[in-house]
């Protein structure tokens, strides 16, 4: 048993695994943000807009609820809630978008402007005059 706690201690406190623990905390704390901000800012202004329209309220009963005799709800009533889904996927919109602009900004932070390489300095040839007197050299060498 020791062993195994050993391993075990050796994977939990690598850097890649705390980091990713971090990152989950935060990420959830970030979701519950972004949910609020669409629940409680984003679909009251739509449902403002549109004259009350509630996207949750929007289902397709199946099947009635059947009641008893004395008026009882014996079985409720069996909807597909589609409206519901379509609030769920248009938080998961938001929520992706939002993510997508922080880790954009934070991937902006990260990257500094990398210095222009200096190009290679040519080699300083000989000047005209030079390869003139190398060549006048030469010819009276001959």
């Amino acid at each position: 048993m020791g062993k195994f706690m050993q391993e075990f201690k050796e994977f939990a406190m690598k850097g890649n695994v705390m980091d990713m623990a971090v990152g989950v905390v935060i990420g959830g704390a970030f979701g519950k943000i972004v949910s609020s901000l669409v629940s409680d800012i984003i679909m009251p202004l739509i449902g403002a807009i549109t004259g009350g329209l509630n996207f949750t309220d929007w289902k397709w009963e199946i099947m009635a609820e059947q009641l008893n005799e004395a008026g009882e709800v014996v079985k409720p009533a069996l909807c597909l809630t589609w409206g519901n889904f379509l609030q769920v996927v248009f938080d998961f919109i938001i929520i992706a978008f939002s993510i997508f602009l922080v880790i954009k900004g934070i991937n902006k932070l990260k990257r500094q402007p990398e210095p222009e390489p200096e190009a290679p300095a040519a080699p300083a040839g000989p000047t005209q005059e030079e390869l003139l007197a190398e060549i006048r050299d030469l010819l009276k060498n001959k």
